[in-house]
């Protein structure tokens, strides 16, 4: 049993000059979604006509991919670079703060768009009622709030624990990880963890039941409700469906032993959660909602 003031991170593959490479593709990784989370940011915020709650929901679901892409690109970027992959007990647990909270504001903040979708689309009359500026913010804040409050909670658990090793099977810190190396019984820290995963498998439940009401709206309205409820609902689902296969991705890996899986494999996979929404979220909402498309394209043209 040891206070460890280091954690040594074991699968980062050794790749002589190519880390160069790698080195370069990970940078303009991290500079296109900065580029273009921050270009969507400011396209909403200076445009009055997007100053609808669907857009400021959407505001928020930038803000949180840069704030995750930072507490992930810079730390990966060091580390692809280093020849020892160890990282000082405090910034790794300041990345794990980081890390889990953007993965559960961007779920929360997912699920207050499918609610905002669902008024808008099943109860049409009533939105503007329903989704006042206060209630906006509100929903906002919550969005932040609830699982900052909650990731907290999660620190302040596994923080003070014992741990009988400092070997991280991961490229970047891991607080399920940390748990398994405790010496001592973990039984709060997992009755929590499961606490935690109950309550968004309850906003899972909420947001499949938002969007089968949509669906059946869409099978049994005009032609023209069907084009404006696919229109406006397709990113979000592409969007909710790409973060769920990461946290499917991240969840296997974390919970399974993967010691026979290929290690490109298993860093691609614990990657893809962190990586590919920030990615592929502007992309998906600048080509998909038309008023975002004809902002852009005023600025550009």
């Amino acid at each position: 049993m040891d206070t460890y003031s280091y954690f040594l991170l074991s699968p980062y593959i050794e790749t002589g000059l190519f880390k160069y490479a790698f080195f370069m593709i990970i940078m303009c990784i991290y500079v296109v979604i900065v580029c273009s989370n921050v270009l969507l940011i400011v396209v909403i915020c200076m445009n009055r006509s997007l100053h609808e709650p669907m857009y400021v929901f959407l505001c928020s679901l930038f803000v949180n991919e840069l704030f995750g892409s930072t507490g992930l690109f810079p730390f990966l970027l060091v580390q692809i670079l280093s020849d020892i992959h160890t990282v000082s007990a405090p910034l790794c647990f300041l990345q794990i703060f980081l890390v889990y909270a953007y993965g559960s504001v961007e779920f929360t903040n997912l699920a207050v768009m499918a609610y905002d979708r669902f008024i808008a689309i099943c109860y049409p009359l009533h939105y503007h009622t329903h989704m006042t500026h206060k209630k906006t913010a509100i929903l906002i804040a919550l969005t932040w709030l609830y699982p900052f409050f909650a990731i907290t909670i999660l620190m302040s658990l596994s923080v003070p624990l014992q741990l009988c090793g400092n070997i991280i099977n991961k490229v970047y810190c891991d607080n399920y990880h940390i748990v398994k190396l405790a010496c001592y019984d973990t039984t709060v820290n997992n009755v929590y963890g499961l606490t935690y995963t109950a309550a968004f498998i309850g906003i899972v439940l909420l947001m499949i039941y938002s969007y089968s009401r949509i669906l059946i709206v869409c099978f049994s309205g005009s032609k023209q409700t069907r084009q404006k409820a696919v229109s406006t609902c397709s990113p979000h689902l592409a969007s909710l469906l790409n973060f769920s296969l990461g946290c499917f991705f991240e969840i296997i890996q974390s919970r399974f032993d993967t010691k026979n899986v290929n290690n490109v494999v298993r860093i691609f996979s614990s990657l893809y959660w962190l990586t590919c929404p920030p990615l592929f979220n502007p992309v998906l909402y600048g080509l998909n909602l038309t008023k975002i498309r004809i902002v852009c394209k005023s600025l550009f043209f």
